[in-house]
């Protein structure tokens, strides 16, 4: 398993654009090859910015690399015209490679 983050500092008075730009994109993730998962997620305020992180999952590197590649990920990415920018500069990426997984077992996961 493999997991891609990029990490934002958004502009406190745009966080609200922000998540409607992410909740209203068509993303393709769904057409790719060894998609698992996406999280938006939102933390913690800063005195300029809150942090926001886009969380995804992938069955291995490979398929994030071949994501990267695809035309899926070129309209995923292209640029609204005419947006402001919404977050302090560039997004921040990180990749982890899966070491160990602990998972609930299926008997007793909450309903």
């Amino acid at each position: 398993m493999f997991i891609a983050m990029n990490r934002f500092k958004v502009v406190k008075e745009s966080a609200q654009d922000f998540e409607q730009v992410w909740l209203g994109r068509d993303s393709h993730l769904g057409e790719m090859e060894g998609f698992v998962e996406f999280h938006l997620l939102k933390g913690p305020e800063a005195e300029d910015h809150i942090l926001y992180a886009s969380h995804t999952i992938w069955r291995s590197r490979a398929d994030f690399e071949a994501w990267t590649r695809s035309e899926q990920f070129r309209k995923a990415h292209g640029r609204v015209p005419g947006t402001k920018p919404l977050y302090l500069g560039h997004p921040q990426f990180e990749g982890f490679e899966t070491i160990q997984t602990v998972a609930r077992p299926e008997n007793e996961q909450a309903a």
